[in-house]
């Protein structure tokens, strides 16, 4: 899962980052509210976990400012109150789940996939969004800024891998192997032709190049 974590304390949050990470999860930091709204509203993300007490902008208001925009990303609030009324009041903001600090951290990993569990069983994601590029999963149709791109079938399946990890740097063999099927190296260019045609039709005509090639690790979208 992709998690933002929004905590005003590094070693807490460095803490949670190496934990989440040895348990296959990539995680995004943010040290205070306002800083973590504006990641939230950049990136995508499968849960995020909020500290209730954070500078700038407190992790209620953070969470209920997500909530009037239409953000429905799970989230989880950490916090040392834990008396009912703080509990509620989390929740009532907005929160999905409220956990007391101090806590043991197979709770943390327990509760925040639980999250994600929920979400995936509650809703499919039909449309898919980087920036000013969307995706329509069932209409087979894709936009930027508006303006409909014609793709055939497999950079259709490039672009959705790439859509689906957005802001991460997609290997060569992650490609082969999820939107090619090969699990070995067939030693073609395949990819590179692919992803030429892919980066033609979907950043020609516009001022910013969306589809980047990370030197020395493959390739990534960027919002």
């Amino acid at each position: 899962m992709r998690l933002l974590i929004v905590e005003d304390d590094r070693e807490a949050s460095a803490a949670m980052v190496a934990g989440l990470a040895e348990a296959g999860h990539e995680c995004q930091t943010a040290a205070d509210g306002a800083e973590g709204l504006a990641a939230a509203h950049d990136g995508r993300f499968d849960v995020i976990i909020v500290d209730r007490m954070l500078p700038k902008l407190d992790g209620v208001s953070m969470v209920e400012t997500l909530r009037r925009e239409g953000d429905q990303t799970p989230v989880l609030f950490l916090s040392a109150l834990g008396d009912i009324e703080h509990r509620v009041s989390g929740l009532n903001a907005g929160g999905d789940d409220y956990l007391v600090k101090p806590y043991a951290f197979a709770e943390l990993i327990a509760r925040v996939e639980a999250l994600a569990r929920r979400r995936d069983t509650g809703s499919v994601q039909t449309v898919l969004r980087v920036g000013e590029l969307e995706m329509d999963l069932i209409g087979r149709q894709v936009r930027r800024r508006g303006r409909e791109i014609d793709l055939q079938p497999r950079e259709f399946q490039l672009l959705e891998y790439l859509m689906r990890h957005a802001g991460q740097a997609v290997t060569r063999t992650m490609l082969l192997e999820k939107v090619w099927e090969y699990h070995f190296d067939p030693q073609t260019n395949v990819i590179d032709v692919h992803i030429s045609r892919l980066r033609s039709k979907i950043d020609k005509g516009f001022d910013r190049p969306m589809l980047q090639t990370v030197r020395g690790a493959g390739y990534r979208l960027d919002a």
